[in-house]
């Protein structure tokens, strides 16, 4: 609805304004359009206002209202009827968009010979929902698994594996884990042996028969790991493509750098100066690659193989200075605008001590987060005596879905750029502003929906208060999807369906449903909706709960 008052409001005017919700007295919508006219016009912007008023001419909205310069707007019975027919014919195909644009997201990207941390949740589950949202929105997503599978830390990896003769096929993730975190602890008390473990990554990039070999041991079992964690999130990435894959194509970027003169000697290393701030290094002096080298193949490759109109990365707040290298670089080597790149930054998951740190051995795996939640679920499952149809084996996927729901949901409700202080009870909320709340009152809508009578040709007209307060809050479906697109924030997508949720179940607390086929419709239509909605945030709904 508000895309369609934009229209009006543009036709009229021909002016960029903002269309912003209104205060409940003060309407659906409100405009700041009669003051940017009267600045141009020079004058008072209750006079443009009425002007304008007088103007618009529309059954979108049964009033328009000046008041103080802003134009409140009231939309009509029969534009809000029409638009949530809509939701009842259009079901899960609601709001979908037509683009020939195609993006590509960065996101998650966990480093191989590690259990897969909280740490890599955010990045994981945030830019899955902008991919979902994006594609929803008509966009050729494609997500790729940046995977951290090359570096120095494998140098010192194989270092300590050599050092303490183990055999790499008989070693479990946490194992391997437990031998890096000792690497570290030694170099604490002896530093040399930094050294080694950057001569073992020389080796492995000069492709050393020993190296290689436990180099791919470790990595086919971290893959192993990572797909178990992301069939438990319901999460599935386009491409997995690692650091490695990059590892013939670097020298060529190396030589492209310097034809171009975008890099310089500096002893004994390249490096990529900035203005305002630190060069950064694309080759160091004992010849071996960095990771900026290799995201500027990365970068180079994906601009060749998928021609996106838009890039994601979704990483770390901590990377935003080597984010901000690598775009000026890009642009430097004329591969691309630096404007057709966007670094969604999200705040870093912390202990309350400090920061997570797997090399001291500081760290939270995520199974055993998403282990516990399961185990809450079922808790609540038990003591709200819903168990009692339910079969054991329904009772583990209805746990499944709700527990992991819930982790997803308390990360994508707050804004991405917020730190998350590490908190084992809250991190797992089962109540309140959660996803097994929504999941619930989507339960609850479908129990409504299976004992209603099926009746065609509803009217939605004369609504008393709630009703039209969540016919209405149903409605702002795509604007809600467009503007969480616009501003890459999924929490957009989560206040929506909370506020959504809580509408219905006070409608529900308030009124009789079944007896009434208006209400069995709203109930359908935000049915609709609020699955829509758990869907983009990549979160499933139970039938039963």
């Amino acid at each position: 609805m508000k895309k369609i008052a934009e229209k009006i409001l543009e036709e009229i005017t021909q002016e960029n304004f903002n269309l912003q919700h209104a205060k409940e007295e003060h309407g659906d919508y409100a405009s700041n359009v009669a003051f940017l006219l009267a600045k141009k016009e020079k004058k008072n912007p209750s006079i443009v206002a009425k002007e304008l008023k007088k103007k618009i001419k529309s059954d979108v909205f049964s009033k328009i209202e000046e008041k103080n310069g802003f134009l409140n707007f009231f939309l009509s019975e029969d534009a809000m009827e029409r638009e949530f027919i809509r939701v009842l014919e259009e079901k899960e195909d609601y709001g979908k968009g037509i683009s020939e644009k195609t993006l590509v997201v960065d996101y998650s990207s966990p480093n191989i010979a590690k259990s897969f941390g909280v740490g890599h949740l955010r990045s994981t589950i945030i830019g899955q929902a902008i991919y979902n949202i994006y594609k929803f929105q008509g966009w050729n997503a494609l997500g790729v698994n940046h995977l951290g599978d090359w570096g120095t830390q494998y140098g010192k990896l194989l270092y300590q594996i050599k050092k303490e003769n183990k055999d790499p096929k008989k070693l479990s993730i946490k194992e391997l884990e437990e031998i890096y975190v000792r690497f570290h602890k030694e170099a604490e008390k002896n530093p040399k042996i930094e050294e080694e473990g950057r001569k073992w990554f020389s080796k492995l990039e000069k492709g050393d028969k020993e190296a290689r070999e436990v180099w791919e041991i470790c990595r086919e079992k971290s893959m192993e790991e990572f797909n178990r964690i992301y069939d438990d999130l319901d999460v599935k990435i386009d491409y997995v493509i690692g650091e490695s894959f990059y590892e013939d194509k670097l020298q060529g970027v190396i030589e492209e750098a310097k034809e171009k003169k975008v890099a310089k000697e500096s002893k004994g290393a390249l490096i990529v100066e900035f203005d305002n701030m630190p060069p950064a290094m694309i080759l160091k002096s004992d010849g071996s690659t960095t990771y900026f080298t290799r995201d500027l193949a990365a970068a180079k490759y994906r601009l060749k193989e998928f021609s996106p109109d838009l890039l994601i990365y979704e990483i770390g707040a901590d990377q935003t200075l080597h984010i901000k290298q690598l775009f000026l670089a890009i642009e430097k080597m004329g591969w691309a605008r630096k404007e057709k790149f966007v670094h969604m930054p999200h705040g870093m998951f912390r202990l309350k001590e400090g920061k997570f740190s797997t090399r001291k051995g500081k760290t939270v795996h995520l199974q055993d987060v998403l282990d516990l939640a399961r185990e809450k679920a079922k808790e609540i499952i038990k003591k709200s005596g819903s168990g009692k149809d339910i079969s054991d084996q329904e009772k583990e996927e209805i746990s499944k879905i709700v527990g992991v729901g819930a982790v997803k949901y308390n990360d994508l409700k707050r804004h991405h750029k917020r730190d998350v202080v590490f908190d084992w009870d809250r991190i797992i909320t089962l109540k309140g502003d959660s996803g097994p709340y929504l999941q619930y009152t989507f339960v609850r809508c479908n129990s409504i929906l299976q004992k209603a009578e099926k009746s065609e040709n509803v009217r939605i007209k004369k609504l008393n208060n709630e009703e039209r307060k969540l016919v209405k809050r149903v409605i702002q479906f795509n604007e809600t999807v467009d503007s969480a697109a616009k501003n890459f924030s999924p929490n957009i997508i989560a206040e929506y369906a909370y506020n959504l949720s809580k509408e219905f179940n006070y409608f529900y607390d308030t009124h009789t449903i079944l007896k009434d086929k208006k209400r069995i419709a709203i109930t359908k239509g935000t049915s609709i909706i609020l699955k829509q909605c758990l869907s983009l945030l990549g979160i499933s709904v139970p039938e039963k709960m």
